[in-house]
């Protein structure tokens, strides 16, 4: 894995409305050492959900239980699904050239990149945009700029946070309550 990711898309600070969110949750924090077991997108058409991509993934080791307790995903949970490189290719497949949306999506970004990488020979290089930047601009005033936390503040619902679909619904739903606050501070 690398730590220079040379074909990395471009992080813009746009509002689109055809856009891939997406999340990912993994075995811990480093690409380097660490497996992604689930990952999730939704494809966005004009601001509405077009079509949804979810899968559980089988790791080379198995899942320990801080990972479990947060996610909810155990070994018996991905013991019969598809290994990583299957799912990368469906997911490239499924994502395309779409701007990918996530919130602290540098962080997904860089797992995914460095996965495709290794297993298929391929970068990411999708642009993205960070919806934790919007977060940061539309509520300098609340202190804890977590999914969950922004979430919360906005009144959009964080029920099976850390879940990669889930939280890419969670994601979008703050994407679109930001975007307005925003918008509405600029006129």
């Amino acid at each position: 894995m690398t730590n220079n990711r040379l074909y990395k898309g471009s992080s813009l600070f746009t509002f689109p409305s055809d856009y891939t969110v997406i999340d990912i949750e993994t075995t811990g924090l480093s690409p380097a050492e660490c497996e992604i077991i689930e990952i999730a997108a939704l494809k966005i058409r004009n601001d509405e959900v077009v079509s949804d991509f979810s899968y559980l993934i089988k790791p080379t080791a198995p899942i320990n239980s801080f990972i479990t307790s947060l996610t909810g995903i155990t070994n018996s949970m991905v013991s019969s699904s598809p290994d990583i490189k299957t799912v990368l290719s469906h997911f490239k497949e499924f994502t395309q050239d779409d701007i990918l949306m996530g919130y602290n999506v540098h962080f997904d970004i860089n797992f995914i990149y460095d996965n495709m990488i290794g297993y298929l020979g391929v970068p990411l290089t999708n642009d993205f945009v960070d919806v934790l930047r919007f977060s940061r601009k539309a509520l300098p005033m609340l202190r804890s700029k977590s999914q969950t936390n922004v979430a919360e503040y906005l009144g959009v619902s964080s029920t099976g946070a850390h879940r990669a679909l889930n939280d890419c619904i969670i994601c979008n739903e703050c994407y679109k309550k930001l975007r307005n606050i925003i918008n509405k501070k600029s006129v």
